[in-house]
């Protein structure tokens, strides 16, 4: 099979069985990239994760863009990111058409009633994955708690903590050497 068919329908899969978005995908993603089709190491998917994290745009497309660059080039990333929204674009323009039919439907009600919750434990998977791969333990695992709060209970912008661990992790690296 051609490599780019490869890429496509792999993206494709992950971009049409994932819902939730993007965070959602990151455990499908790092199975299928990782550990099925051994594209990458566990530390170039962890690396481009932090990378996508901090990049503007999508994540979704961002990951699969860095991933299939990181592949095979340019065009590795330009079918991998096309890849990873077809599937969505191809539900939304379905669901344009038929959602005035459907919109008050009780199953359709239901159906996004049981999602909801699997979707939050979708995204959870990769918080303590990276939590992992960042090496938390007893004496930081209080930096991302800081940070949550800050967001949640206070309206920090993220921008803002992202910069504050930083000069933060900056300045304990240099007080310890």
């Amino acid at each position: 099979m051609n490599i780019y068919t490869d890429l496509f329908i792999t993206f494709s899969k992950i971009g049409g069985f994932t819902l939730g978005g993007g965070y959602a995908m990151v455990p499908v993603m790092e199975k299928e990239i990782v550990d099925n089709k051994k594209w990458l190491t566990k530390e170039e998917f962890m690396d481009i994760l932090v990378v996508a994290q901090s990049t503007p745009g999508l994540f979704a497309i961002d990951m699969a863009s860095h991933i299939g660059y990181k592949y095979k080039g340019t065009l590795g990333g330009i079918v991998s990111a096309l890849a990873v929204a077809f599937p969505s674009i191809v539900c939304i323009l379905l669901i344009a058409m038929f959602f005035q039919t459907f919109k008050d439907n009780v199953y359709v009600e239901k159906f996004f009633m049981g999602v909801r919750p699997a979707v939050v434990a979708l995204i959870l998977v990769p918080c303590f994955s990276m939590a992992r791969s960042a090496k938390l333990n007893k004496h930081n695992c209080w930096i991302p708690l800081v940070c949550a709060l800050l967001i949640c209970a206070f309206g920090v912008s993220p921008i803002w903590c992202i910069l504050g661990a930083a000069l933060l992790g900056a300045a304990i690296g240099k007080m310890t050497k």
